[in-house]
């Protein structure tokens, strides 16, 4: 399991595990926070393709699918 401070993930970089589309590398574009400050989704773009995707935080602690850093 990867361990993440969500205020820190912004332009944070990361690999996935299992590429689609040939989208291997990914950068934390934006994060969505509540109206108390606390982080609650980011948004991840493919470096690639450009493509952006909308994910709630905690998805990236999982080490089968995300590896930080671009691998």
């Amino acid at each position: 399991m990867n361990r993440i401070n969500p205020s820190k993930l912004l332009l944070s970089k990361w690999t996935a595990a299992h590429p689609q589309n040939r989208e291997k590398h990914f950068l934390v574009s934006e994060l969505f926070r509540d109206e108390e400050g606390t982080v609650r989704e980011i948004e991840l773009q493919a470096v690639l393709t450009r493509r952006s995707e909308r994910f709630a935080w905690q998805t990236l602690q999982d080490s089968s699918a995300w590896r930080l850093g671009w691998l």
